[in-house]
């Protein structure tokens, strides 16, 4: 999984094309943790399709706001630089994280 900051997530994420995936996480986020390996599951199964990527909004909390990431987690698909889909906070689950992978691709 690439993993974006502060300085790279313009671009990687706004300025690229095709479809990315974010995973936007931050330190101590329980919810977020217990995400990730499904995550890094999926990015195994659909990879080839899409763009994996993390941001830790603990170390990039502009990025963050200025993508009006108001909780966590948020997994955020991008097309071509514009965000078309999120799931945020109980929305997450592994099983609506999977099928939002799957209407894009």
């Amino acid at each position: 999984m690439f993993e974006l900051d502060k300085k790279n997530f313009q671009s990687e994420i706004l300025e690229g094309e095709g479809l990315s995936l974010v995973d936007y996480y931050g330190d101590g986020c329980e919810p977020c943790e217990a995400l990730m390996p499904h995550i890094e599951k999926y990015e195994e199964m659909y990879g080839d399709k899409i763009r994996f990527t993390s941001l830790n909004t603990t170390k990039a909390r502009r990025v963050a706001i200025s993508q009006q990431v108001m909780g966590l987690p948020n997994i955020s698909i991008y097309k071509d630089g514009a965000r078309i889909d999120e799931l945020v906070k109980d929305e997450a689950t592994p099983h609506a994280v999977e099928e939002m992978i799957k209407k894009y691709i």
